[in-house]
């Protein structure tokens, strides 16, 4: 059932951000987002479904440090990264 929601988030994500799909359609994806699918509920999904828990937490660390040294991210986004950087594991 969750993969399903996935492939169904996917695919209404992938409708939003195609230039050849007319607004018509990308405001229905959306509304079917938003309404149907529960909101944030498939990210969720998306996120255990990709296996994102269970990536190397060093990996993890070294891509935020990235970030936050990276003159091309944005200050909010520097901000996030060492907001999430207190989240990874220390091993």
């Amino acid at each position: 059932m969750a993969d399903e929601r996935v492939n169904q988030m996917r695919g209404y994500k992938a409708t939003l951000n195609n230039p050849n799909v007319s607004q018509e359609a990308k405001d229905h994806a959306q509304k079917v987002l938003d309404n149907d699918l529960g909101g944030n509920q498939p990210r969720e999904d998306l996120y255990d479904a990709r296996g994102e828990h269970d990536k190397d937490p060093n990996r993890m660390a070294a891509g935020l440090k990235a970030a936050m040294h990276n003159p091309g991210v944005s200050q909010s986004g520097k901000e996030q990264a060492k907001e999430k950087l207190r989240d990874v594991p220390q091993e």
